[in-house]
């Protein structure tokens, strides 16, 4: 008896990171809780590498007929960066951060520096209330879809609004702020209210870049060891620059998380989403006006409302040093640049290991189908996966190869069809005798 009583008194002292132990809450935008490990040493790197790139296009980029061409290039490229996660006693800190110099040999308009940045901060407030902050920020010229689940990052990448579908290879700048406050009521029930702040903007005219702002809330409780449910609320508004319009969405959704073994579980949500927006419209005038003022059609404001079914599922399995994923989601999207308000199904699945004494590779595919009821009404897609290897050659010296292929379509806009691909192989160099980490 004074045993049980000795263990409750611990679980109430222990911080708030060791009072849920369940499988992780996707809705929250939690990694598979597989990939938690206590710490990872911080460490930089450089690459060089020597590539090819098929597929190349910009805004003002035509042929003679006006077409879209099909340009590519070999490329060379210098890539640095430096990743890692460190525990204090009361907060968690965990980085990913990449950039990249490209000289594009054939088409030198593309030449372009690229960085990324993934930062997850989680600090203890009292002993029942956490706060956790998720930046992401970039700019890139050409997009080749989200990357994988990071080692070092304590949260989903495919929960935050990084751009993944962007079709010309132009400049694009991106950031999201996230910001949730966890209150562990009880034993079994939590809570977490938060708000998310982001922006895409494209440097080539005509794109249409978004401001977003989102408030969410959401209930959990852990029915079991293995079994957490809920319900959460999600509000969402985006706003365009150079668009007239916007949108709103509201989102209500149950949500569950099961550990379907020690490493494997599954986590999702299932609700429904209203979507409110606002747009300008082309409308047919009435005959005798027309032929009195010489027009055909006129502008007006229309204002839509809709409801679609949403929702996420993602399953996973950890392993001593990876994950294996897959997941699927319905929901809203702001769009691309090029379309606006969207319904978006997408797919992802992705392996990471780095558990072989020489070898550590990444691979990750995605799959996205939309259906733009924005600025103009039309489906578009794509589908695309890459693959990254490292290999130990000398103490501190690899070997690295990546492949990467993206392939857009569309049935209402004949353009859109298009094949983008990127090889690249090189070396690089790190600190340890541990192999370099790639995703």
């Amino acid at each position: 008896m004074k045993l049980v009583r000795l263990l409750a008194l611990l679980g109430f002292a222990l911080p708030i990171f060791a009072q849920y132990a369940g499988p992780a809450i996707l809705s929250r935008g939690e990694a598979p809780t597989a990939m938690s490990a206590p710490e990872i040493k911080f460490r930089p790197f450089v690459e060089f590498t020597a590539g090819y790139q098929t597929g190349l296009s910009g805004v003002a980029v035509t042929d003679a007929q006006g077409d879209l061409p099909n340009l590519t290039s070999y490329t060379l490229a210098l890539t640095w960066g430096v990743s890692g996660s460190h525990n204090w006693k009361h907060t968690k800190l965990g980085l990913d951060y990449r950039g990249s110099l490209t000289d594009y040999r054939q088409q030198s308009s593309f030449d372009a520096i690229s960085q990324s940045l993934l930062l997850g901060v989680t600090q203890q407030l009292s002993r029942h209330v956490s706060l956790s902050v998720r930046e992401s920020a970039g700019i890139f010229t050409r997009a080749f879809g989200l990357g994988g689940l990071s080692q070092t990052v304590p949260f989903d990448p495919s929960q935050s609004y990084i751009p993944t579908t962007d079709f010309f290879d132009n400049r694009t700048y991106y950031f999201t702020s996230q910001v949730d406050l966890k209150i562990q009521k009880t034993a079994r029930l939590s809570f977490d209210i938060g708000g998310d702040a982001f922006l895409t903007r494209y440097r080539a005219a005509g794109l249409i870049g978004t401001t977003g702002l989102a408030a969410r809330g959401n209930a959990q409780y852990r029915l079991s060891r293995r079994t957490t449910i809920g319900a959460s609320y999600n509000f969402q508004r985006f706003s365009y620059s150079g668009q007239f319009g916007d949108a709103e969405v509201h989102t209500f959704a149950g949500t569950f998380a099961r550990a379907l073994a020690a490493k494997t579980e599954i986590s999702g949500s299932f609700g429904v989403s209203r979507i409110e927006q606002k747009s300008l419209i082309d409308v047919p005038i009435d005959p005798i006006i027309a032929a009195l003022l010489g027009v055909s059609s006129t502008t007006e404001i229309a204002h839509f409302i809709s409801w679609i079914p949403s929702g996420s599922v993602r399953l996973s399995r950890g392993f001593r040093q990876g994950v294996v994923y897959v997941g699927v989601s319905r929901g809203v999207t702001p769009g691309n640049g090029l379309f606006t308000t969207s319904k978006d199904t997408s797919g992802t699945a992705g392996y990471t290991y780095t558990g072989l004494r020489r070898w550590s590779f990444s691979a990750v595919g995605q799959y996205n189908r939309a259906q733009s009821v924005g600025n103009v009404n039309g489906d578009y897609s794509s589908i695309g996966g890459g693959f990254s290897a490292s290999r130990s050659i000398a103490r501190a010296v690899h070997m690295v190869f990546g492949f990467n292929v993206n392939s857009y379509s569309s049935s209402s806009f004949q353009n859109y069809n298009r094949v983008t691909e990127e090889l690249h192989f090189g070396i690089g160099f790190t600190p340890g005798d541990v192999p370099l980490r790639v995703w």
